[in-house]
């Protein structure tokens, strides 16, 4: 196996060292390497960060020859020379070629790179089209000549010098910290830009948000988190833990529909600090989570088809608090037709399918959002999902188990309804409902063709009830319960007393093809009710809502 002959070695490159090495052609990218992949604001962020003194993170080089040729590094083009010690670029592409860029004349008519330092702001902005004495372009505030050379020509402004010279004495000195390969292989090399840029795990959009948007120190106990959020739901409704993007998306839908836009800068405009929108996304979410629960029949955040569908939700609910009966049973029919629609009429993507949904969502009209929700979901078929497979990770297995749950399900050996808060024990830490979904007949005993069928699953307990004990619970009457109660009992699991007969008699595969049918069956129903398929309830309730207006909203 290849491997280091020599440990990396430490060094320090500042700012000016570093680009000299890029413009003087010593600095090589690796075939290897992805292209240069970022966008304007992620190189004004780069030299703000050096300005501010923040660490911007450690590179790694690989030190080898290199022959004569001419490197592309950016919009810069350069004939570099043949070397014994060329830097190969293993991490760092994009701050090197971010920084020799943007401070080369040459690099400025590339827009990515086109940056100045702003005298009036103390900021970095985008170059603008035409001279203005206060925004200084980066090539001349890096060169402490060309600045000077600017000052004289605008004597005006010679009372930001000061200004200027110490900013160009930060960027110029700042230091790089860097590990340098002088030894290894091409294959060793590439092996470890491989495990830098695939394996380390990256922070979650949730936890950069969180750390952007810390809060007072001094309140860190009383402050709103969105781990605190997610808690108190859980708490209150019983309904599992919601994941922190979910919740983050929910905070930021709220204020906006599109939830992918830039978070780093989400309450510079003053209109809302960072704890009323905790506060308010936390209500919205909260009614979201209750309509789901208690009008769409979804117990369980593991039974909810898609997440998507609760920001979506906590978007609407954030502009309409109070909805009447008619928009709720809109809202319903929406909802489920948007499970059944999934992402894929939105390109098959989760994020396509929420951000399309939250701009049909209006903040001044009632009317307005419900139609819009039902027009962007209308060009659904009316397709069920196939009982002959449920997996408990996937948006059609959820519709599956949301509609057993609707039925009621008792326990076979109490009579006991099996109540939401059971069901919430049942998953337990899980990251699925498996464990509250047991199999009826031990799936190994079952052909391939019935391994996976909503047939052979039942809403209980899988760790109270092994797998090779639940068909027993499932033929065998109890003694103490009367055959009313007994057939209700197997009612709420959508099986007969004549498919019980069946498992009793040993004859498991005719019990699974009719209870399959019958799944199958009640699922078809179920949907047909949830989305309001056979009846024009959604012209009819639409035509009844008056728009309703809600002052001060953020959209």
């Amino acid at each position: 196996m290849s491997s280091l002959k020599e440990r990396p070695t430490a060094a320090t490159f500042d700012v000016e060292a570093l680009v000299a090495a890029a413009w003087n052609g010593e600095i090589r990218v690796p075939h290897f390497q992805r292209g240069f992949r970022w966008a304007r604001e992620d190189v004004r962020r780069l030299f703000d960060s050096i300005v501010k003194g923040y660490p911007v993170g450690s590179l790694l080089l690989w030190e080898r020859p290199a022959t004569e040729q001419r490197v592309s590094l950016g919009a810069l083009r350069i004939d570099a020379p043949a070397t014994d010690a060329a830097q190969w670029v293993v991490d760092g592409q994009q701050r090197i070629t971010a920084l020799a860029n943007a401070l080369d004349p040459s690099g400025q008519g590339d827009q990515r790179f086109a940056l100045s330092y702003n005298l009036r702001t103390g900021a970095f902005v985008s170059s603008p089209p035409s001279p203005d004495p206060m925004i200084i372009p980066l090539p001349v505030v890096f060169d402490l000549q060309q600045i000077l050379k600017w000052f004289a020509k605008y004597p005006e402004i010679a009372d930001y010098l000061d200004a200027a010279t110490s900013v160009t004495k930060r960027l110029r000195q700042f230091p790089i910290p860097a590990y340098v390969v002088k030894q290894g292989s091409p294959d060793v090399l590439q092996d470890i830009f491989d495990r830098m840029n695939n394996y380390g795990k990256r922070l979650k959009r949730a936890e950069v948000f969180s750390a952007l948007y810390a809060g007072d120190e001094a309140k860190q106990d009383e402050t709103l988190t969105i781990e605190r959020i997610a808690h108190g739901i859980n708490i209150e409704r019983q309904f599992g833990a919601i994941d922190d993007d979910t919740i983050l998306r929910a905070i930021l839908a709220r204020r906006g529909p599109d939830v992918t836009r830039d978070i780093h800068h989400e309450f510079e405009d003053g209109r809302e600090d960072r704890d009323a929108a905790y506060k308010a996304g936390e209500e919205a979410l909260l009614r979201a989570v209750t309509f789901v629960q208690e009008k769409a029949g979804v117990p369980h955040f593991h039974l909810l088809p898609y997440r998507f569908l609760l920001v979506v939700l906590s978007r609407f609910f954030a502009h309409h608090p109070d909805p009447g009966a008619d928009a709720l049973e809109t809202l319903r029919c929406w909802f489920w037709r948007a499970s059944v629609v999934g992402p894929y009429i939105f390109r098959g993507s989760a994020t396509g399918a929420m951000r399309a949904q939250n701009y049909k969502i209006s903040p001044h009209s009632m009317s307005e959002s419900l139609q819009g929700l039902i027009n962007a979901v209308e060009r659904s078929e009316r397709s069920v999902p196939n009982a002959a497979r449920l997996r408990t990770n996937e948006g059609a297995g959820k519709i599956i188990m949301c509609s057993l749950w609707a039925l009621g399900p008792r326990d076979p050996l109490t009579a006991d309804s099996i109540e939401q808060p059971r069901l919430a024990r049942s998953v337990g830490d899980s990251n699925t409902a498996a464990t509250a979904i047991s199999y009826i007949v031990n799936p190994r005993n079952v052909g391939s063709s019935r391994r996976f069928s909503a047939g052979n699953r039942i809403i209980l307990s899988s760790e109270k009830f092994p797998a090779n004990e639940v068909d027993s619970l499932v033929a065998m009457q109890p003694v103490h319960l009367g055959d009313a109660e007994w057939e209700a009992i197997l009612a709420s699991h959508a099986i007969t007393a004549e498919m019980a007969a069946l498992l009793a008699s040993g004859r498991t595969v005719e019990f699974l093809q009719v209870r399959e049918r019958a799944v199958q069956e009640h699922l078809q129903n179920f949907l047909t009710e949830m989305c309001g398929w056979n009846f024009e309830t959604i012209e009819s309730l639409l035509d009844r809502r008056e728009d309703e207006r809600v002052p001060g909203v953020l959209d």
